[in-house]
């Protein structure tokens, strides 16, 4: 065995072979796989190794379709056929609303390039007469893709992987990782077969490696607990039944026709697919358990649990019923196995928090499909420093250290439940909630908040009516405009007009200190830092020269700064923080202290033109009627203010572009300061304001959000902020960003769409017939009483008045370019003196 390798490739599943094919095509020349028991011996093997295309996310889009491009291209180089059937898939559709699923999908896969067609009830009957559609509203074909023989294809990966030189070794167990500062040394005992079981031999061997890579499947947790960290990934068992012959399929293809595509009745919670001249459902089913919380049992290697059939007898049933053939055909085989899940059903791909040079690829539900090009993708952030696409939404730190086994689980269980269930965008789901509330939330409960989860954080989403009838369903979603829309536009008129107050407590927000502070985040970040008192935007990059990082910045002291980014991200851009601060101090040896202060501060977001009148009324200062002047309080500078007995940081800064403060508290103060503001917001007609009606009005604005418009497939010059970039000094990635140019750019479109629906920032943007660009954003602007949204296209197409179409429910809508910020351009309301 080798004993010194540039990457370690842990796990020879699809997932483990692929990642160590790509990093070896990628140019590394040193790459070794280990894999505990036999290739293929976790989840692959039992995989029913479909390729589904259909996903929501752009990230993941791309991720399934270079999958089932590249095992396409698998036979020609290495010899062995991975058994990939390209019959189709067909994703059918009971209701209207998942036929709107199903149209909000079609406008991003368009953004990706992945082909799909359209078909009504007569032309599935015409084409598959064995499938019963006189309850179908339609279907989504997707002609590309299908099944694979999971074990044939990380075989030929595997072969592939050694023709580029990848050394493969099978019964090596990892039982320790150990960081020199410089490469990982990585303790491997060779494991022995003994009375069936796969146990550790007396044989060790340490092996140097510069970079790690985790695809340990069902072992996630194990791995979690030899690297300290929490891995959300745990298994959730999933059951698929394999029937006899089905005379009347048996029948269909003895005449010549061709194999049914993948069959998914999404309504009903299953897929179904031929197998020998039968059929193989795999349901979805509720109450699916999590397996595996701790550990995978030494005795577990490929095999399986005991089948529930009762807890699957409703989806057994709706093939029936779906497939009338099937009702006569016996069980031929049962299977029901571990398939690793994560909360949000999304893998983990990417590095490790904390770490440096370990990389996980854990949490697979979709493995097969994923496998290709999580391989690629991941071999590209290794090798080149960063993928083409933006991987956040894949990111392992997206979990904060709050993160528990139990969440984990639940969360899983539930995740399962819901891959059938429709995928509203406004969609929130209830397992394991509430868990992290700010003090305030009773209160705004009891004011008729209907929350988001953000980062584990309950947010308010919007305020219903606390008297509404039986008939107003809070938990009802939609496609289009859903029972909170008009709630919202309240709200966000509320802004416009009056004043509102947000609750945003759940933004990431860190202290930098110490005698290298100002240097550091001289180089850390793109724009001129603040002076004392004042605050900036500023953005971090990657060493590619893409966004990582928005920050708005407080100057609090010459050495002493806080800084505020997006809260779904809080271990995600710390992380990255304080790894760029280690970095900077082994460099210079000059202090920097990087402190997380997220629960220490609660924040009010006060807005609108009636703000000031309403903070003066419970303002403590000599002189109350000037204490909140431009004079005093300029627009973008930070105060020390006494409101009632809280002490704040008051910043100048609204994310809704109306004259406002952001007031940060002691936490534990933020029920006193709530009941102080509602008091004296009564008089000026406070309204309280969720983050959906805050998301349009930042819109209005063009205020670019992080994991929208920015990202890091995109520059901030891409973005259109240049003037938050100050080419004159060197920071990180400034180099490689001017490199990249601007090839395509961020603008704000107004929409005319339909009467009943809102873009929801994931449909693509044509020109005379021709896919131009993509939408990041979407939402209702009540300044202009129409849709909104913004997005990317060609630089050539950004400029103001430039006519363009939008994707929306199957339709093109017209949609024009306006200019930065189409609300207030000028900053005159924001920066309006009283």
């Amino acid at each position: 065995m080798k004993t010194h390798v540039k990457a370690l490739v842990v796990g020879g599943g699809a997932v483990g072979t692929s990642i160590a094919y790509h990093l070896a095509r990628a140019g590394w020349q040193d790459v070794m796989l280990l894999e505990r028991d036999e290739l293929t011996s976790g989840s692959t093997w039992h995989a029913a190794g479909l390729l589904p295309l259909f996903n929501m996310g752009y990230a993941t889009s791309h991720i399934h379709d270079y999958s089932v491009k590249f095992y396409k291209t698998l036979e020609e180089e290495t010899g062995l056929n991975a058994g990939f059937y390209v019959v189709g898939n067909l994703r059918m559709a009971q209701s209207r609303a998942r036929m709107d699923e199903f149209e909000l999908y079609a406008s991003t896969a368009e953004t990706v390039g992945i082909p799909y067609e359209w078909m009504s009830p007569d032309q599935i009957r015409e084409r598959w007469p064995l499938v019963r559609t006189e309850d179908l509203q339609g279907a989504l074909y997707h002609p590309t893709d299908g099944y694979i023989n999971p074990a044939d294809v990380t075989q030929a990966m595997a072969k592939g992987a050694r023709q580029r030189g990848v050394v493969v070794e099978r019964r090596w167990q990892v039982d320790g990782y150990h960081w020199t500062g410089a490469e990982w040394q990585v303790t491997v005992t060779k494991m022995v077969e003994k009375g069936g079981n796969l146990v550790p031999s007396d044989e060790q061997q340490v092996i140097s490696a510069e970079h790690v890579v985790t695809a340990t499947g069902n072992h996630a947790q194990r791995t979690a607990r030899l690297l300290g960290l929490k891995i959300p990934a745990i298994p959730v068992e999933h059951q698929y039944i394999v029937t006899e012959p089905d005379p009347a399929l048996a029948e269909w293809r003895a005449a010549g026709n061709a194999e049914h595509p993948v069959l998914r009745d999404a309504d009903a919670k299953w897929y179904v697919r031929e197998e020998r001249k039968g059929w193989i459902l795999g349901p979805y089913e509720r109450n699916a358990p999590a397996r595996f919380l701790y550990d995978v049992p030494e005795s577990f290697r490929a095999d399986l649990f005991p089948l529930d059939l009762d807890r699957i007898e409703e989806e057994y049933m709706s093939m029936i019923h779906r497939i009338p053939s099937s009702e006569t055909v016996g069980l031929k085989d049962d299977y029901n196995g571990p398939i690793c899940y994560t909360p949000d059903g999304n893998p983990l791909v990417g590095p490790a928090p904390g770490l440096r040079n370990m990389w996980l690829a854990e949490g697979f539900s979709f493995g097969i499909t994923a496998a290709g090009g999580t391989g690629y993708y991941l071999a590209q952030m290794m090798v080149e420093g960063e993928a083409e696409i933006d991987m956040a939404a894949l990111d392992p730190k997206r979990y904060g250290r709050w993160m528990t086994t139990e969440y984990a689980a639940r969360k899983n269980e539930e995740c399962y439940e819901h891959v059938y269930i429709l995928h509203h965008p406004d969609e929130e789901r209830e397992a394991c909630r509430p868990l992290r509330t700010a003090p305030c939330y009773d209160r705004m409960k009891a004011r008729g908040a209907q929350f988001g989860c953000v980062n584990g954080f309950e947010r308010p989403n919007y305020f219903g009516p606390l008297d509404a009838p039986e008939s107003f369903d809070h938990d009802a979603r939609s496609f289009r405009r859903g029972g909170w829309w008009q709630y919202a536009v309240d709200e966000a008129k509320a802004v416009r007009e009056g004043v509102g107050l947000i609750d945003a407590s759940a933004f990431t927000k860190h202290w930098v200190s110490g005698k290298g502070a100002t240097e550091f985040l001289d180089w850390f970040t793109t724009n001129k830092l603040p002076k004392v008192g004042r605050i900036n935007l500023t953005y971090a990059l990657t060493e590619a020269g893409t966004t990582r990082t928005e920050y708005t910045i407080v100057r609090r002291e010459e050495n002493g700064y806080y800084l505020v980014s997006a809260g779904a991200l809080t271990e995600y851009d710390g992380d990255y923080l304080r790894k760029s601060a280690e970095d900077f101090m082994e460099r210079t040896g000059k202090l920097v202290l990087v402190h997380d202060v997220t629960t220490q501060w609660g924040v009010f977001a006060v807005a609108g033109p009636k703000a000031r009148a309403l903070l003066r009324d419970v303002i403590k200062d000599a002189e109350p009627d000037t204490a909140l002047s431009n004079k005093r309080f300029p627009w973008l500078s930070a105060r020390e203010i006494e409101l009632g007995m809280c002490p704040v940081m008051a910043i100048r800064v609204a994310y809704t572009g109306e004259l406002g403060w952001e007031l940060h508290h002691p936490i534990e103060m933020q029920n006193y300061l709530f009941d102080l503001l509602e008091k004296a917001g009564a008089a000026h007609g406070l309204k309280l304001v969720g983050a959906r009606a805050q998301n349009w009005l930042r819109q209005e604005k063009s205020y670019r959000a992080f994991g929208t418009e920015l990202g890091r497939d995109a520059t901030p010059l891409e973005a259109d902020l240049p003037r938050f970039v100050d080419q004159e000094k060197e920071f990180r990635g400034k180099a490689a960003m001017q490199a990249l140019g601007v090839r395509s750019k961020c603008c704000t479109l107004l929409i005319d769409g339909p009467e009943d629906a809102d873009p929801w920032g994931r449909e693509a943007l044509y020109l005379d017939g021709e896919k131009i660009g993509r939408l990041t954003s979407g939402g209702y602007s009540v300044a202009f009483g129409k849709s909104i949204g913004m997005g990317y296209v060609r630089p050539d197409l950004a400029a103001e008045g430039t006519r363009l179409k939008v994707r929306m429910q199957g339709q093109l809508w017209d949609a024009v370019v306006t200019c930065d910020a189409p609300y207030d351009p000028k900053n005159e309301t924001i920066r309006k003196d009283g």
